[in-house]
């Protein structure tokens, strides 16, 4: 299998489409290929059929049998690219760094950094009982080890 003329062949049919980008390009045993593209605003089925095609239509499958995978990141896959926090903005994160576990809404995401919000319930300083502070966490990215979308039902 000619990797280097299948990752140009995908970065053709991702140059179609400025709002779509790689995740992952593997190369697994029996000649199996599997795509994972992201998309700002999501990827719908077509852009995966057309990437498929854009690929497949290209190589010779007389010269080598192979298979072709073309999917999005599911819910259960950590967020790898900054640009994937960008897309994910006003959604809850699950957050692990090499210390802490941090859940939040993730209300920014710069070059840099990501900004996770949340309400906790903490001791009053003064007296019995919790009162209800807002709290706020700047994480870099390379501090961060997993972060994952929280899926509320």
């Amino acid at each position: 299998m000619d990797q280097e003329r299948v990752r140009e062949l995908l970065q053709g049919a991702l140059d179609e489409n400025d709002t779509l980008f790689l995740i992952d390009l593997q190369f697994l045993a029996n000649s199996k290929i599997k795509v994972i593209v992201d998309g700002d605003s999501g990827v719908p089925l077509s852009e995966c059929v057309r990437i498929s095609r854009a690929i497949e239509h290209n190589l010779d499958r007389e010269e080598e049998d192979f298979s072709l995978e073309v999917t999005t990141p599911d819910i259960a896959h950590p967020l790898k690219l900054q640009r994937q926090y960008k897309k994910n903005l006003n959604r809850i994160l699950k957050v692990k760094t090499a210390t802490e576990e941090f859940e939040g809404t993730l209300t920014e995401a710069t070059g840099e950094n990501i900004t996770l919000f949340w309400k906790a319930r903490e001791p009053k300083p003064i007296g019995k009982g919790k009162h209800t502070v807002e709290k706020t966490q700047v994480l870099a990215y390379s501090d961060i080890i997993e972060a994952k979308v929280k899926i509320i039902f």
